[in-house]
């Protein structure tokens, strides 16, 4: 936080998020009003993963063609007008999905670039530390403003949220005005779209760390997806959970998931230790499985949050390793890449999830899960144990 370029882009990301906090809350509070339905609401999710399959093969290339902190800026404008034009279509559900669609969408240029940016402005051994920061910040941001957006949806409408939200992309778009970030290396020469985004994936194909880390992204969506969605279900039919314990099994999770990164940063600043980058995914089968297994609120609080935890140092480590070992030039084409592959296993897992739970019951989805995760740390230790016999 003493490095300024670090801090503006902290700021940035951080005052982004509070509206989205408020986006969220609001997002889901008003498409169940207007339909009444829980698929209504589920609409919403879609309408906010489709964006990502769709626009991630082009954003990478744009991200890698122009300035990043410029697209930055780009997409925190455009998606402040669509917040902001929220109050006046409130009363039309499709209205609403195209909206959210649209903001995902601003996400979807966003993101990789913010990754992209991030190891221009500190050192590799800083990576660590940075992404903690990031990910506290957001965690933080989610648990205290969630209730918060619930009240002031309750007492002032659903117009103030979006209007907080808008408000938020447009505090994050004038702190990134001022962000410089060094001068990374200039492309070889402007080629199609087309032909950056298959360099993009032929890098990927041929890198065995890089592929290996895709096929270990895209094993814990598949886990994630379902266990996420379904864990509501886990609370009632199996751990026999009311309303109000499921909250405290959030708030559990929440609460490892933001003591994590505090806890990662003093172990280690060194984003290539096999360890701390695929241990946390081995943590989260083994919390999958005690879930299936073990009964009662204890118990499962205790081991969600052991889950938080190994959520939040997993997307800390994997993302610092990412960033180490993804050429500069290529980074957002990548980065945009494993967004597509997270985002597509997400949707992937939520189909099939509630039908693996019809069939076979809850607990099958989450030893399920289980598995999945355990596979996606064999696919990332296979890959990162041959690229140090490669380099050695």
């Amino acid at each position: 936080m003493r490095q300024q370029p670090y801090r503006r882009l902290w700021i940035a990301r951080t005052v982004s998020q509070w509206g989205d906090a408020f986006n969220t809350v609001a997002l889901a509070l008003l498409v169940y009003s207007l339909t009444g339905t829980g698929l209504g609401v589920s609409g919403v999710v879609i309408a906010e993963i489709i964006p990502v399959l769709l626009l991630a093969s082009f954003a990478g290339p744009l991200v890698d063609r122009f300035p990043r902190v410029a697209v930055m800026i780009a997409a925190d404008l455009v998606r402040a007008a669509l917040a902001f034009s929220l109050p006046f279509m409130a009363g039309s559900v499709f209205a609403v999905y195209a909206v959210a669609f649209g903001l995902s969408a601003g996400a979807v240029f966003f993101n990789p670039a913010s990754q992209s940016v991030l190891p221009s402005l500190v050192r590799e051994r800083d990576l660590v530390a940075a992404n903690s920061g990031l990910w506290t910040a957001a965690v933080v941001s989610q648990i205290v403003l969630a209730p918060l957006a619930g009240v002031v949806v309750a007492a002032f409408g659903y117009d103030w949220a979006f209007w907080i939200n808008g408000a938020s992309y447009l505090a994050s778009a004038a702190v990134l005005l001022r962000l410089n970030v060094p001068a990374g290396i200039a492309p070889a020469g402007r080629s199609s779209w087309y032909r950056e985004a298959r360099e993009g994936l032929s890098v990927l194909a041929g890198h065995r760390l890089l592929r290996a880390l895709a096929g270990a992204q895209f094993l814990g969506a598949l886990s994630a997806g379902a266990t996420g969605a379904l864990l509501v279900v886990l609370a009632r039919e199996h751990l026999q959970l009311g309303e109000a314990d499921y909250g405290l099994l959030l708030g559990a999770i929440g609460v490892g998931a933001a003591i994590g990164p505090l806890i990662l940063s003093r172990f280690t600043d060194n984003p290539r230790q096999a360890g701390f980058v695929l241990g946390p995914f081995v943590l989260r089968g083994i919390v999958d499985a005690a879930l299936a297994t073990a009964a009662g609120l204890v118990p499962a609080m205790a081991a969600l949050v052991a889950y938080g935890l190994g959520t939040s140092t997993g997307a800390v480590t994997f993302n610092s390793l990412l960033q180490a070992e993804t050429p500069e030039r290529l980074r957002g084409r990548i980065f945009a890449t494993f967004d597509m592959l997270w985002q597509s296993g997400r949707l992937i897992s939520l189909l099939a999830g509630g039908l693996i739970a019809d069939i076979l019951g809850i607990r099958a989805v989450f030893y399920l899960g289980a598995v999945l995760l355990f596979a996606a740390a064999w696919a990332g230790w296979h890959g990162l144990r041959k690229e140090r016999a490669n380099r050695q």
